[in-house]
């Protein structure tokens, strides 16, 4: 059984917070007794509607717009929430995207966005309530990385790349940190229901590359819910873990990756066959999971 913890008095800012795990997160630590700013960049309506629920419950609650991949977006995202509900305690660094294709379909651009958003905005948020945090001597910095930063899956390299680069930068602010104060949680997780397939983006035989990816982000045999995801991670909150890892597939996957190498890549080897078997998009158009559910259905 988790225990609740007491968050009272703490003010929450969850990046990328209107869906998924991030809005699953908002209304943990918004039960927790913090107050919780929930940023959004293109979902208003489900910030909104997130927000509106956490009010009606008694929590204090706004949503914020930013692209946290902008230094000045994310100063004046700063400045809002602090004005509204005081300095930052708890960063939940959340935002991020998925771009869905074999090698032979990326470009510059795919690598410059996933790790602009996946990964500088986490330097950039940090970065700008470090002052307040220090001067309080207290605060958490909750990272949410993946286990895709450990295994290199096929048909996700962007990503890939940029959750270990994440894992990497959560783990060395937590060595420079903990001396004022700051505590920084590195989440790893596996694979969760988040209902992220809509927004990925796909190139390629994008039918097939979202046929996968919903079906590993949405069976109850490989994923784990977003709520109960959220209780552990705000529970580690509290406790000021340095890492926590959900899911039994991440944990076998790390233990796998570290002493079997050679045979997960050649498990990744297989799979990406099944991948690269299908027909190519010769155009190369990319498009949105609910793009090409939207052509399904119709």
């Amino acid at each position: 059984m988790i225990i609740t913890p007491n968050l009272n008095g703490k003010v929450a800012l969850v990046t990328g917070g209107s869906r998924g795990i991030g809005a699953a997160i908002a209304v943990a630590l918004g039960e927790a007794g913090a107050a919780v700013a929930v940023n959004y960049r293109e979902r208003a309506d489900a910030a909104d509607a997130l927000v509106a629920d956490l009010n009606k419950a008694g929590k204090r609650a706004i949503a914020v717009a930013a692209d946290v991949s902008q230094a000045s977006h994310v100063t004046k995202m700063i400045e809002r929430v602090t004005s509204a509900l005081g300095p930052v305690d708890i960063l939940v660094n959340n935002a991020g995207i998925a771009i869905v294709r074999g090698v032979d379909d990326l470009t510059e651009d795919d690598f410059d966005r996933t790790i602009t958003v996946n990964l500088k905005s986490t330097f950039l948020c940090t970065q700008a309530v470090l002052a307040a945090m220090r001067a309080k001597k207290w605060g958490r910095i909750v990272n949410i990385t993946s286990i895709g930063g450990v295994l290199a899956v096929p048909h996700l390299l962007p990503y890939a790349c940029a959750k270990a680069a994440a894992v990497a930068l959560s783990d060395g602010l937590g060595a420079e940190l903990r001396k004022d104060g700051v505590v920084v949680t590195t989440v790893i997780p596996g694979l969760m229901r988040t209902g992220s397939f809509p927004f990925a983006f796909f190139k390629g035989d994008a039918p097939r590359e979202l046929a996968w990816f919903r079906w590993l982000s949405t069976a109850p045999v490989s994923a784990m819910s977003v709520q109960r995801a959220a209780r552990r991670i705000v529970a580690a909150v509290e406790r000021g873990d340095g890492q926590l890892v959900l899911t039994l597939s991440a944990k076998v996957g790390r233990l796998a990756s570290a002493l079997m190498p050679g045979v997960v890549r050649r498990l990744f080897m297989f799979a990406n066959r099944l991948l690269s078997s299908g027909a190519r998009d010769r155009n190369k158009r990319e498009r949105r999971g609910r793009e090409l559910l939207g052509a399904a259905a119709g």
